[in-house]
């Protein structure tokens, strides 16, 4: 899939950031682009999108083709997820078998995905706004794996077994790992691996 016309990169998206290089907003705006994290070249798009206040792996190309068929197809996406309190058995069964969220007024059931705690704390970069600390009650951390990516979806998700979303961080996208980049890191990479 690598082209001489066409360039990737992988970064670490920050905490606070919007996964796109323009937008529309009227002078004065507030929002971080990607565009302040490095030097891309013209017509560089992101494939798929992290909510502003989500973090980690995003893939960026030069190669619109490759986006839409990434974004179209049914590409593994692996998220770390911090959840308030300590996860319980019955609420992992359920985001594995498939929740009902809301999507656009609209009732949805999510797909059956892989889910399991994980049994150490995950070590990333200091987000630029804190986690609460631990006086405010235990909180754990758990892999979701999905082939979908629907608006908020994993924070939803875990918001319907009753474990509220406090910070999400995506390790892999197919073949594509974060590894360990830093927050705010851009790195070139010679193809994106599908």
């Amino acid at each position: 899939m690598t082209s001489n016309y066409h360039r990737h990169f992988k970064i670490y998206k920050p905490y606070g950031y919007l996964s796109q290089f323009i937008t529309n907003q009227r002078k004065g705006g507030k929002h971080k682009l990607l565009g302040e994290l490095g030097d891309f070249p013209e017509g560089t798009m992101s494939i798929g999108r992290l909510d502003k206040d989500s973090e980690g792996l995003l893939l960026l190309t030069t190669n619109g083709k490759l986006s839409t068929k990434v974004t179209a197809g049914n590409s593994e996406k692996e998220y770390y997820v911090q959840v308030d309190g300590e996860i319980s058995e019955d609420a992992i069964a359920k985001l594995r078998k498939g929740v009902e969220i809301g999507i656009q007024g609209k009732n949805y059931q999510t797909k059956e995905c892989r889910v399991f705690k994980l049994d150490t704390v995950p070590e990333f970069p200091e987000r630029s706004k804190p986690i609460r600390d631990e006086r405010h009650g235990p909180t754990s951390w758990v892999s979701i794996t999905l082939t979908e990516g629907k608006f908020r979806q994993v924070k939803k998700m875990t918001a319907a077994v009753g474990f509220a979303t406090l910070r999400l961080v995506r390790v892999r996208i197919a073949n594509e790992r974060l590894d360990n980049l830093d927050s705010g890191e851009v790195r070139e990479i010679e193809s994106v691996n599908f």
